[in-house]
C-alpha cells in the first residue's frame, strides 16, 4: 500500500479544503510514466528511464521535499493503475480532457504543445493545406471545421497512424472518421511504421516527433498542415494526473511547478529536450 499521511485522508472535509500544509503531503510517493514517448519519457537500454519528464520529476520532487520512485507503465493501463492505488501520480505527457477529468484530477500545466501531423519527405501529404497555422477546436469551431474539411479532401485513400488511447486517437476518431486509421500501442512503434512507409501520416503531440525526426536523415520526415488544440485534444498542455481528493499532493505539485516556471528551471529543461521553450508563462 502506498504511504500517505493520515491527514490526507481527510482532505475532502471542509476544514482542510484550501488549507493544505506540508504535513499533509506524503514523504514518499510513486510516480508513473510511460517510458516510451521520447523525448518526453523513454526507457534506456539498461532499463533506466530518461527524458524531459524524468528530469522534471526529479526537480519537482526536490522542490516538494518528497522522495519519489518513478516506474514505467503501459499507456493503456496508466489511468486505471492510478485509480486503484498502484502509484500516486502520473507524469507522462498527459493532457487535460473532459473525459479524463471524470476519473482523475490534474495539477496546473507544466508544458504546452498542440497536436500535429508528420509525414515522409517524399509523400505528397507534405503539402497539406494551412501549413503552420494553429486551430482551437473549442474556441474557433468554424475555422477548425473548415481546416479539417480541407484536410479530409487531401487524406482520401491515405493511411493515418496514431497511438492507442492518445488524444490524437480521439481526434482522428471524431474528425477523420471513415479514413484508414491504424492504432499502435506505443509512440515508438508509430514512428517506425511511418519511417517504414506503412502509414502515410502520423498524428501526435508535435513535441513527441522531435526524437523520430532527429533519428532519421535530414528532410526524410517533415511536419505537414496545421496544428490543433482544444476540445477533444484538451487544452494543449501537459499536466500531472492525480486521484481526486489528493488535494494536498496536488497543491504541492502546483507550487513546485509554479516555482520552476518562475525561476527559469523549467524553461531550461524544455529547451534541453525539445530545442524550444514550451514551459508555461502566466
Amino acid at each position: 500500500m502506498l504511504r500517505r499521511s493520515i491527514l490526507l485522508a481527510f482532505a475532502m472535509t471542509p476544514l482542510l479544503v484550501g488549507a493544505a500544509t506540508a504535513q499533509d503531503v506524503p514523504d514518499h510517493i510513486t510516480i508513473a510514466t510511460e517510458g516510451a514517448y521520447p523525448p518526453w519519457n523513454f526507457s534506456n537500454a539498461d532499463g533506466t528511464l530518461g527524458g524531459y519528464e524524468i528530469d522534471l520529476t526529479k526537480v519537482l520532487c526536490e522542490r516538494m521535499k518528497v522522495k519519489c520512485d518513478v516506474i514505467a507503465q503501459e499507456w493503456n493501463g496508466i489511468i486505471p493503475g492510478l485509480t486503484v492505488g498502484k502509484y500516486d501520480a502520473i507524469i507522462a505527457s498527459m493532457g487535460v480532457t473532459e473525459e479524463r477529468k471524470k476519473v482523475v484530477a490534474f495539477s496546473k500545466p507544466y508544458a504546452k504543445a498542440p497536436n500535429g501531423f508528420l509525414t515522409t519527405g517524399d509523400n505528397t501529404l507534405k503539402d497539406l493545406p494551412d501549413a503552420g497555422q494553429s486551430f482551437d477546436l473549442a474556441n474557433s469551431p468554424k475555422e477548425s471545421e473548415a481546416a479539417i474539411k480541407a484536410l479530409k479532401a487531401k487524406l482520401a485513400g491515405k493511411t493515418i497512424g496514431v497511438q492507442t488511447g492518445s488524444t490524437a486517437a480521439t481526434f482522428v476518431g471524431q474528425y477523420l472518421k471513415g479514413m484508414d486509421i491504424r492504432e499502435y500501442p506505443s509512440f515508438e512503434q508509430l514512428g517506425l511504421e511511418l519511417t517504414a512507409g506503412r502509414i502515410d501520416l502520423a498524428v501526435a503531440n508535435v513535441t513527441a516527433f522531435k526524437a523520430v525526426i532527429d533519428a532519421n536523415p535530414k528532410g526524410s520526415l517533415v511536419f505537414a498542415g496545421p496544428t490543433f488544440a482544444g476540445g477533444v485534444l484538451g487544452l494543449g498542455t501537459t499536466n500531472v494526473a492525480l486521484r481526486p481528493g489528493d488535494d494536498a499532493l496536488r497543491a504541492a505539485f502546483d507550487a513546485a511547478i509554479a516555482a520552476i516556471d518562475k525561476d527559469g528551471t523549467n524553461k531550461a529543461l524544455t529547451e534541453k529536450w525539445f530545442g524550444v521553450d514550451i514551459s508555461i508563462h502566466d
